[in-house]
């Protein structure tokens, strides 16, 4: 299935989760937010939230500055 995250286009498989996709791209970091279609989905949540076909991830990383 075809997923988008920050505007690129993904494919992966049905059963994919957003861990599994924070796992694929190297995003359990620290202050890294995920939202699934505009909605922010909780860390705890990630391995039981299923992407469906033409879900649009954001992923937020937060920085410090000043």
């Amino acid at each position: 299935m075809q997923i988008e995250i920050n505007n690129n286009l993904h494919s992966c498989d049905e059963e994919t989760t957003v861990k599994d996709i924070a796992e694929k791209f190297d995003l359990n970091k620290p202050g890294t937010a995920v939202a699934v279609n505009m909605k922010v989905i909780s860390r705890d949540n990630w391995s039981n939230f299923k992407l469906s076909e033409n879900d649009k991830l954001i992923v937020i990383n937060a920085t410090c500055g000043g």
